[in-house]
């Protein structure tokens, strides 16, 4: 009743307000396993055992994004018996706590132990394999066999927009695309829970999920319009959407399926005894990329795999390759910038959008190629350096 009354722009912010205030309840689930403290509980209990805490705040993009991954890691720890305590901590209202931990950033995760006189600090990328490989270096491998186990045997992996593009690169992924407020969603977890420890210790395919209200990026990527949506992934593009009753069996029955047909494309390559030529272009990442370019002449095509441009250009990017082959101390490469091994060397090139063609010269960056994209233009301009190149000796 006051809401209606208000003036038509303070209400408008009044119902947003609230809208956003329930999503941060969604995502920071009062159900969850995580032990939360304020400053009176966590300074009784945090020397009493081992902890590993996450300093946050709701509001945080990045605390919303890592939230899933820290539920699954107090889902399987936070245990009786279990010799670490997964907790957070909301520095939003534990002002004088987080103040008195130097917390100048969010998310901060902080290891306690009552034999380390001082915390440390977890810098790592977060992944639950990396959350678990750090806590078992801090403990001195007391991590029990079991707990690693179940660790590295999570049915359904979470998937954010962090680590999307790596954990789909490679294989054949079922993904779900759902929001946490949709009741389809809801009624569908179960059963993709099922699913996924089902396929734990399946080589061939992995059970994945994704929080669309938080990993926007990921959704965007993949055309998600509605949820849930299920995609079957395959090297990290979509190869189909599945239509049919969402139930156990008609999952099972639609994954053996989609294996089979991979197998059987794989037998008759094998039994055609086709030969798959090596690409002309070379692939570089952050590791290879300063000796690569470091003698002769290298074009570089900056690029991502959801980018249409960058799509467009592939085929010709290819040729290319092959016209230049016979040619010395000229490479044609490419580099991935959507994956998180290279995103710093992309920032460090400069790279402000997709594609990005850069030619270097024994290690220095010559010019950004802005002209038309057509097989002679590309090719007319490497030439043109090279010959250079040739005067100039």
């Amino acid at each position: 009743m006051f809401i209606s009354k208000m003036n038509p722009i303070i209400r408008s912010f009044a119902l947003f307000s609230v809208c956003f205030i329930f999503l941060l309840g969604n995502v920071f689930s009062e159900e969850s396993k995580i032990v939360k403290y304020d400053t009176q509980t966590f300074t009784e209990n945090i020397n009493l055992k081992n902890h590993f805490v996450m300093f946050y705040a709701p509001w945080c993009s990045h605390c919303q994004r890592l939230y899933p991954i820290w539920e699954q890691l107090a889902d399987l720890l936070n245990e009786e018996g279990s010799r670490v305590t997964i907790a957070q901590v909301d520095c939003t209202t534990e002002t004088v706590l987080c103040a008195q931990q130097d917390i100048t950033g969010y998310p901060t995760l902080k290891y306690f132990s009552p034999d380390k006189l001082e915390p440390v600090k977890y810098k790592d990328i977060h992944f639950l394999t990396h959350l678990t490989m750090f806590l078992n270096v801090q403990m001195g491998s007391s991590l029990g066999t079991g707990e690693l186990e179940e660790v590295e045997n999570v049915g359904v992996k979470e998937l954010t927009d962090d680590n999307y593009t790596d954990q789909l690169s490679k294989g054949n992924h079922f993904v779900k695309f759902y929001a946490p407020w949709c009741g389809h969603c809801q009624k569908l977890a179960p059963t993709w829970e099922e699913l996924g420890k089902t396929y734990v210790k399946h080589k061939e395919v992995t059970i994945n999920k994704v929080d669309c209200t938080v990993n926007k990026q990921a959704c965007r990527n993949f055309g998600i319009k509605s949820y849930p949506t299920l995609l079957w992934i395959e090297k990290g593009q979509q190869i189909d959407k599945f239509q049919g009753q969402r139930n156990i069996n008609n999952f099972k029955h639609y994954i053996e399926e989609k294996l089979i047909q991979l197998n059987s494309m794989a037998d008759k390559i094998t039994t055609e005894d086709v030969q798959q030529p090596s690409s002309p272009v070379l692939s570089l990442v952050a590791s290879n990329f300063k000796s690569t370019v470091s003698k002769g002449l290298t074009f570089i095509k900056f690029f991502a795999p959801w980018c249409g441009y960058c799509k467009g250009l592939a085929p010709t990017w290819e040729d290319l390759g092959k016209k230049i082959s016979s040619y010395e101390n000229i490479i044609i490469a490419k580099v991935d910038c959507s994956s998180n091994l290279n995103k710093e060397l992309c920032s460090e090139q400069e790279v402000n959008g997709f594609p990005t063609l850069i030619l270097y010269n024994n290690g220095e960056k010559v010019e950004e190629y802005t002209g038309l994209r057509s097989l002679e233009d590309l090719f007319e301009f490497v030439i043109k350096h090279a010959n250079k190149n040739h005067d100039e000796l």
